[in-house]
């Protein structure tokens, strides 16, 4: 709670927003509440509010914050609402709570009683992260084709994203093609280096009625359109493992806007494993179906080419802080759109955003614009 009130600070300070025009407070789980969340965050950072919201979408989380604050306040419940994604769940502990307890998740894994995954995969090694996604690469892999340099490619691009931003884990540490395939196979044919990297922080945003945030100290950027798809949990009951709700999502969310994807000045895609870009790419219709390794080959991913991907580095190479990894994209391309990035874009008005919770089963897009 109080690195949420921490960032709270941090994020209307940065907006120029006073605490007194709070009235609408988002979240996801905290680590001291296991129920009545918002409540319990209200009572700690001492702002009653009129819209108390508990989202609960893995790495999906902050962009399913953004849209649904964006409709509170378009259906006059609040003004202004306070998104806010404290990172690892690892925090600081007395030492008494320090004793290894049985966990009652592993990974995206749930391992309580009663869970279908406790009973019908946990038992027979289909569990966390990992496999899972390298299932998806395998699959995608027998279907399509796999080119290991390509897809090594996106990790590449991302981290010459992340050594023009100062903040990232990963700054000043270029990485080649050939470091990708040469680093530690992680899950076949996943390597270390297309994996994303765990760290500590966190993040917010302060979402705002047109009037206030016209007055914020920032370029305000506004939320056009957006699009959510939640259809299983794990890739066991996905319809096809190749065709995520991606293609649900983002498809909404562009249509809502009104724009057409030459629009899109940056895409900051939701990037735990190089094959979740590639398959993002593809599913929100920047390429063909069975395309992404030629996309990926014939554009310039960096922030100074012609396809803007990730541009602080992603997940991948700035680092993913927890549940705030999901929140990193929102703010990376909310900077971009105001022109205050690290790696600046130039001319950036109009940014795509993915949110990915589960294993590719809980998808949110964005589309943000300049004011």
């Amino acid at each position: 709670m109080e690195q949420w009130a921490e960032l709270a600070k941090a994020a209307l300070d940065d907006a120029g927003i006073d605490a007194s025009a709070v009235n609408g407070l988002i979240c996801g789980p905290i680590t001291e509440s296991d129920r009545f969340v918002p409540s319990t965050l209200a009572e700690y950072v001492g702002i009653p509010n009129n819209f108390g919201e508990l989202v609960d979408l893995g790495g999906a989380t902050a962009a399913g914050m953004v849209w649904r604050a964006a409709a509170a306040i378009e259906l006059g419940l609040c003004d202004v609402v306070l998104a806010i994604t404290p990172g690892s769940a690892i925090q600081p502990r007395p030492p008494e709570s320090q004793k290894p307890k049985r966990l009652p998740w592993l990974g995206a894994s749930s391992n309580n009683f009663g869970s279908p995954q406790a009973e019908f995969e946990i038992p027979y090694g289909n569990l966390g992260q990992n496999g899972p996604y390298a299932q998806i690469a395998r699959r995608y892999a027998a279907e399509f084709g796999y080119d290991p340099s390509a897809i090594a490619r996106i990790s590449v691009d991302q981290r010459t994203n992340a050594c023009a931003t100062p903040d990232a884990v990963f700054y000043g540490s270029p990485i080649t093609v050939e470091d990708v395939l040469a680093s530690p196979m992680v899950s076949d044919p996943l390597h270390l280096l297309e994996v994303v990297m765990p760290c500590h922080g966190g993040a917010g945003v302060v979402i705002a009625s047109a009037d206030i945030a016209e007055k914020s100290k920032h370029r305000p950027v506004r939320i056009t359109g957006f699009g959510e798809h939640v259809s299983y949990k794990t890739p066991t009951y996905a319809d096809d493992l190749l065709r995520s709700p991606v293609s649900k999502s983002a498809p909404m969310a562009i249509d809502m806007a009104g724009i057409d994807r030459a629009d899109i000045d940056i895409a900051s895609i939701y990037d735990c494993y190089t094959i979740t870009v590639l398959m993002s790419l593809e599913d929100a219709g920047f390429c063909e179906k069975g395309r992404g390794m030629d996309f990926v080959r014939d554009h310039d991913l960096t922030y100074r080419g012609d396809f803007p991907l990730n541009t602080s580095g992603g997940q991948l190479s700035f680092g993913q802080a927890g549940m705030a990894g999901g929140m990193h994209h929102v703010c990376d391309a909310t900077r971009q759109v105001m022109g205050r990035a690290s790696a600046q874009v130039q001319d950036c008005n109009t940014a795509f955003v993915t949110g990915n919770g589960g294993i590719m089963s809980e998808q949110v897009a964005l589309i943000l614009e300049g004011a």
